[in-house]
């Protein structure tokens, strides 16, 4: 089977084994050596590493002290930790459409959306691209709302010269099957020195130095062992996203013939670094039946995400899930399908991948 993602990261050995000879395990020095890198890598002066992305997006908004009855305005394509992180925060989501062309928020539908309780606008990063920022960031500062951006997913993504994170609060998850790893973890990154300052104490329980309180505050902390994980793939995430890019780019070639499908593309003034490479099928496609062909042709795939964030039991009669009428969303999560794409891929995979897609589509 040719896996929608592979985790190798065996050239962090060497790091792993000097923290655990070091017998110091906890946040230390080699977390504060990744938050330099990653600050270099994003762009700006301050990255916090956290246990995990929730952790990122919920210590963000938490930093920001919403009023009651704040809103937070976000994609309704997504995954749920996204609007997980807006309620735990105490917030109320709300939720703009988004376009098929990135995947994420319209700015329009996000305006439309703008009212007396909105505090905050908390675009998604989707499959590695990043949102439309530059409309999204002026919308933001006409109504002086905090812009936090959901960058699970665009770790060196980069919009008109700017990278992901760079605009408002980047919150970034480091799971597994992310980019780049940590195993599980997470980093906020900001260009404000007090925000910064006040997200270090209170991912430390509200302590600036030991049994000194300054807030109420969590065990939001990295270990070193991950951050050890982490370190080497930051350093060769240019070259990572340039394997994926290559690799992306195979696939569009194989497939761009092929009718009814939609193809992802890398947009002007943006670079995309391919989380995933996600394609819409043809509207009376069957994905099920799809996916299930390419699994017996031996090739992994993924969907994400089957339907809005907020179309789920559990949120359906809770008041701070304003449900939306979002219909290019709910499209999307009905017709899109992830194709492998990851820097371990051979070419012979990928033109297994482009046949058996190929057949299975009937192209």
């Amino acid at each position: 089977m040719i896996p929608i993602s592979k985790v190798d990261v065996r050239d962090a050995e060497p790091l792993v084994l000097e923290v655990l000879r070091s017998g110091s395990l906890a946040q230390g020095p080699m977390v504060e050596r990744l938050e330099r890198a990653f600050a270099e890598l994003v762009g700006v002066p301050h990255a916090i590493a956290v246990n995990n992305g929730t952790t990122a997006l919920v210590a963000a908004l938490q930093a920001l002290d919403l009023r009651p009855g704040a809103e937070v305005i976000t994609s309704p394509f997504t995954f749920v930790a996204t609007l997980n992180a807006i309620l735990e925060a105490g917030a109320t989501a709300r939720f703009a459409d988004i376009r098929e062309d990135d995947f994420a928020v319209d700015p329009a539908a996000v305006a439309a959306v703008v009212g007396a309780r909105t505090a905050a606008v908390m675009p998604v990063h989707l499959y590695g691209q990043t949102a439309e920022m530059g409309p999204l960031t002026r919308l933001a500062r006409h109504h002086g709302l905090h812009l936090v951006e959901d960058a699970a997913q665009a770790h060196g993504a980069v919009y008109e010269g700017r990278g992901a994170g760079a605009f408002g609060i980047g919150c970034f998850s480091f799971y597994a099957t992310k980019n780049l790893t940590t195993g599980e973890g997470g980093m906020i990154t900001t260009t404000d020195d007090v925000l910064a300052d006040r997200l270090r104490v209170l991912r430390n329980q509200g302590m600036r130095a030991r049994y000194a309180y300054e807030m109420a505050g969590h065990n939001y902390r990295m270990t070193d062992l991950h951050a050890a994980v982490g370190l080497p793939q930051v350093a060769r995430a240019a070259e990572i996203a340039d394997r994926r890019r290559r690799n992306a780019a195979r696939l569009t070639a194989g497939l761009a013939d092929l009718a009814g499908v939609r193809l992802p593309r890398e947009l002007p003034g943006r670079s995309h670094v391919w989380h995933q490479y996600t394609v819409l099928l043809p509207p009376a496609a069957d994905r099920d039946r799809v996916v299930a062909e390419l699994a017996t042709a031996g090739v992994g795939t993924g969907v994400y995400y089957p339907r809005t964030v907020f179309d789920h039991d559990c949120y359906r009669r809770d008041p701070r899930v304003v449900a939306a009428d979002v219909p290019v969303a709910e499209s999307v999560a009905r017709r899109c399908l992830s194709l492998p794409v990851h820097q371990h891929l051979t070419d012979d995979e990928l033109d297994t991948v482009i046949d058996r897609f190929r057949r299975v589509l009937g192209g």
